[in-house]
């Protein structure tokens, strides 16, 4: 049976997250940068998923001072939404996805180039509540959603957020959708589901690892991990897309989220990093 959501927060639901970020760079240590084919002042346009957010600007603030002569302009919102302006027409040049299904899409109808589909992450969930709560979701697990106090429980919109449909699933292996659903209060993307339980806006999130331990909110609550089991893998990925004048640069990019670097930073905030074969290494919290 499709999941339909229960309830909504019209007026939170009109503010998408979409957050631009620029980085500036100065020249090329190596003095090449000719190979970009484009200026510095042309900027690579970054579509990216809201999870994503503080990784991927440590990654930029410590690697791209380092190389090349051009700027970084990162749009964050949901995978769903972000997929939807790309097809639009919306001039990105790198999408990288809460998912694989996502940037799939984009290269099966020409939009996006498939030989540049990689998977650059593993995603993780957890269910969160803020410090002032009594319930202790470390001992109960998923059972603390079900305790009375927990009136509104924040969760992606699963009609476009990969992270909505993860938690949808969880509950459903948990035997708990029944019991949790009409309490869930939807946030356009994890970011802004996220947001809601930290302010208050709602009693407990099923929200990303990555977000639990930003500086935003690691020092303000609790978490307990959703077994890998039970959902199934949110393996985040990108492509290149098919308008991108910027080519050199996307590649850079890319390479630089699958470098020992960009791995290093992902497993620090809170990803599980592809590794050989499809194989994953887990990071410690």
């Amino acid at each position: 049976m499709p999941f339909e959501p229960a309830k909504l927060l019209p007026a939170l639901l009109l503010t998408a997250i979409i957050i631009g970020l620029t980085i500036g760079c100065g020249p090329d240590p190596s003095g090449a940068d000719s190979s970009w084919g484009a200026t510095a002042d042309t900027p690579l346009r970054v579509a990216a998923a809201a999870n994503l957010k503080f990784a991927l600007n440590t990654l930029l603030d410590e690697q791209l001072h380092r190389h090349g002569n051009f700027q970084v302009d990162v749009t964050y919102g949901s995978s769903g939404n972000l997929r939807t302006q790309i097809e639009h027409g919306a001039p990105f040049d790198l999408f990288l996805s809460a998912d694989m299904a996502f940037p799939q899409m984009l290269a099966e109808s020409g939009q996006a180039d498939p030989e540049t589909l990689f998977a650059y992450a593993l995603g993780r969930l957890v269910i969160w509540v803020p410090d002032p709560s009594p319930i202790d979701v470390v001992e109960l697990g998923e059972r603390s959603l079900l305790d009375p106090m927990v009136r509104r429980i924040a969760v992606a919109n699963p009609q476009h957020a990969p992270y909505g449909q993860a938690a949808v699933a969880a509950m459903e292996s948990f035997g708990m959708l029944g019991q949790v659903e009409a309490r869930f209060v939807l946030g356009e993307n994890i970011a802004q589901a996220a947001q809601f339980v930290e302010s208050g806006a709602a009693d407990a999130g099923i929200i990303a690892l990555a977000l639990a331990v930003a500086p935003a909110m690691r020092d303000k609550g609790h978490f307990w991990e959703i077994p890998l089991d039970r959902f199934p893998p949110l393996l985040q990925g990108g492509v290149i897309t098919a308008q991108t004048r910027q080519r050199g640069q996307a590649e850079w990019l890319r390479d630089l989220l699958m470098s020992p670097q960009g791995q290093e930073v992902l497993r620090r905030h809170g990803f599980s990093t592809p590794e050989g074969d499809g194989e994953l290494s887990h990071a410690t919290d």
